[in-house]
């Protein structure tokens, strides 16, 4: 019997070892886990505190509470942000159409919108309300175009310029024609026949 009894102190011994451990690495994991997660030292100390006090519950209490993201995750996540916000911001858009656009390009090759133009001296593309060439300082005429320009939905087009107009001796039935204007005319001459 005594046997026996010994067998049972130690399994007992053992036994409350084992959980004393484990009681011992719920608090340390939970403090761990919280300074990973927060700058605040005193939450993790109320937190080693909690699962120390309440053991099982205090770390499922805990489970549920807890930040969702460590600061590395956060930080890394920010990283990212902030790269795409960037890669956004470097490239620009055309003004006509929202497409992504070179800042080379002096026009939009989706809707044709003017973008950029050369400076008149040293030819480097110049912003249209710039008034001065940053490269050159050379004074820039405003920017206004040649011809009308049409917004057809999404498409911008050009109207055709007016035809020059045409003297009416070069018509073929203009009626104040003359027999001396025959000599205004051009002669073709053919060497061959």
């Amino acid at each position: 019997m005594e046997n026996l009894d010994s067998g049972l102190l130690i399994a007992l011994v053992y036994g409350g070892v084992v959980l004393a451990a484990f009681w011992l690495a719920m608090i340390i994991w939970a403090y761990r886990d919280m300074r990973s997660r927060s700058r605040d030292g005193i939450a993790s100390i109320l937190v080693g505190i909690m699962v120390a006090i309440l053991t099982i519950p205090g770390l499922f209490i805990y489970i549920m509470l807890r930040p969702r993201e460590t600061l590395s995750e956060a930080y890394e996540r920010s990283l990212e942000e902030e790269a795409l916000l960037q890669e956004i911001e470097e490239k620009p858009h055309c003004p006509g159409c929202a497409q992504r656009v070179d800042p080379d390009w002096q026009a939009c090759p989706t809707c044709h919108t003017r973008l950029k133009r050369p400076c008149a001296v040293c030819n480097h593309l110049l912003e249209l309300s710039w008034e001065i060439c940053p490269y050159c300082a050379a004074s820039q005429n405003q920017y206004m175009p040649d011809d009308t320009v049409i917004n057809t939905s999404r498409h911008i087009s050009r109207r055709a310029p007016e035809p020059p107009a045409i003297s009416n001796k070069w018509l073929a039935n203009d009626p104040t024609a003359s027999a001396d204007s025959a000599s205004d005319m051009p002669q073709y001459v053919d060497d061959n026949y």
